[in-house]
């Protein structure tokens, strides 16, 4: 019966790929006074009402294999069962792979693998990162302060800065701006200088703000890869600066990007 769940779940959740009963959201607002109102993160207290049109990539994208090329290959992503393995496509040569600290734990480390032949190569160091206040959930809903566990499609991405050369689908928007304090009162400015949405309950191929959620607001939405603030989230990922813009220019669509996200002994089953 779980095993019918999760396949029955993940057909659901996201047009592309979604793991378990996996819902997700970073929780999200809308704007009701402008026609193309916004997906936004709950952290997002204060955010300028304002469209620009998606910018074009500015350069080509760095080579995951050239970025890879010093690391070792495993023949399987590591500390993923076989439940979990299941749900990443055959299609997913690269995958970011979010690991939490604990079920209910707001740390985790993120770390970028390339497919090669025999296996799998990281393409980063880990790095620290943040998931929701709350930890982990198999089932997401609006506002709960947890993060999806599931493996999700990466295709578009955007934010507050100009393009920095990726090859996914950018929006250059101040929509982006983000003002107020975090859990830990830390500062919120610049969190959404670079963001990746996390496909889930959202249309792919559009901007991270589009407020299209298939399964309905209660589920949750807007749920983002983005700049580390130094504290917890409401759903979203974050993680350094410098590290959000590598992500950005390496991930390539062709290549089918995945995040696999979860804590620790989730991910292993």
């Amino acid at each position: 019966m779980a095993h019918r769940k999760f396949v029955r779940s993940v057909l659901m959740a996201v047009p592309l790929v979604a793991v378990g009963s996996m819902s997700v959201a970073c929780a999200s607002m809308h704007s009701s006074n402008t026609a193309n109102a916004a997906a936004i993160p709950e952290e997002q207290a204060v955010a300028a009402v304002s469209t620009q049109m998606p910018s074009a990539p500015a350069s080509p994208s760095a080579s995951a294999s050239e970025s890879s090329s010093a690391s070792p290959v495993v023949s399987s992503l590591p500390g993923l069962g076989s439940h979990t393995l299941a749900a990443v496509p055959a299609s997913a040569q690269q995958v970011v792979l979010a690991v939490g600290g604990g079920k209910t734990s707001s740390d985790a480390t993120v770390q970028l693998f390339t497919r090669v032949p025999g296996g799998w190569q990281s393409a980063a160091p880990a790095w620290p990162a943040h998931n929701a206040l709350h930890g982990w959930t198999d089932e997401h809903y609006a506002s709960d302060l947890k993060s999806p566990i599931g493996v999700y499609n990466l295709t578009d991405a955007g934010g507050l800065l100009p393009d920095p050369g990726t090859k996914l689908h950018y929006t250059q928007s101040s929509h982006f701006t983000i003002n107020g304090t975090g859990f830990r009162d830390e500062p919120l400015a610049g969190s959404y200088d670079y963001v990746i949405a996390i496909n889930y309950n959202r249309a792919p191929g559009t901007s991270p703000m589009d407020p299209t959620m298939p399964m309905g607001a209660g589920r949750g939405g807007g749920i983002w890869l983005h700049v580390d603030h130094g504290g917890p989230t409401h759903a979203c990922v974050s993680v350094p600066k410098d590290d959000m813009k590598q992500l950005l220019l390496t991930l390539d669509p062709a290549l089918h990007p995945v995040i696999v996200m979860g804590d620790g002994a989730s991910l292993a089953r």
